[in-house]
């Protein structure tokens, strides 16, 4: 496959069909706890929309999706720490199991927010589900109920995670050389 990303990524972390394979672990493990409540699978833009789409389809559970747009970043390495909605709910969600899905739990600030958020609109019940888990980084006492991979340390890109908006599209999760974001 031709990649014009290639040569910004230092190493492979977790390979596409490993991630394919979780991925269909953690939809029948959702199915397994959902198959008759009608969740509301709820995706953490921009991120999460790679993961989410594969995870609902791994997931065959009559459901809803929603989308919130979040931003803690602004193009920096490092979270900020302040958590804003971009992108509000669409629906209520009063009395709905809400399966919040994220493609990465770093410091844990963008998912407390988001967990309080959601309760404080009436959720029943509040799930999380990411990709990644990068406990490292963690400043929040928070924790994913379902986790695809845990990993270093180290600055990740791709299958829906990014620099600057870009490597979103790269189909396996790699860590991205230094050079590329150290001017940034």
């Amino acid at each position: 496959m031709k990649s014009e990303m290639e040569q910004d990524i230092l190493k492979v972390l977790v390979t596409e069909e490993e991630i394919q394979r979780r991925i269909a672990e953690l939809g029948a493990e959702l199915y397994d706890q959902f198959h008759d409540k009608n969740p509301l699978f709820l995706g953490v833009l921009k991120g999460s929309f790679v993961f989410m789409a594969d995870l609902v389809r791994a997931c065959q559970v009559k459901s809803d999706v929603e989308f919130i747009a979040v931003s803690s970043y602004q193009n920096a390495t490092v979270s900020s720490g302040r958590v804003q909605i971009t992108h509000d709910l669409q629906q209520d969600i009063t009395g709905r199991n809400v399966v919040i899905v994220e493609d990465i739990l770093d410091s844990g600030n963008t998912l407390a927010f988001l967990k309080d958020y959601f309760l404080t609109k009436g959720a029943a019940s509040i799930t999380i589900a990411t990709l990644l888990d990068k406990p490292a980084r963690r400043t929040k006492a928070i924790t994913a109920d379902y986790v695809g991979f845990v990993v270093p340390d180290e600055f990740v890109v791709g299958y829906g995670l990014d620099y600057c908006q870009r490597y979103r599209n790269v189909p396996y999760i790699g860590v991205l050389k230094p050079e590329v974001y150290a001017n940034h």
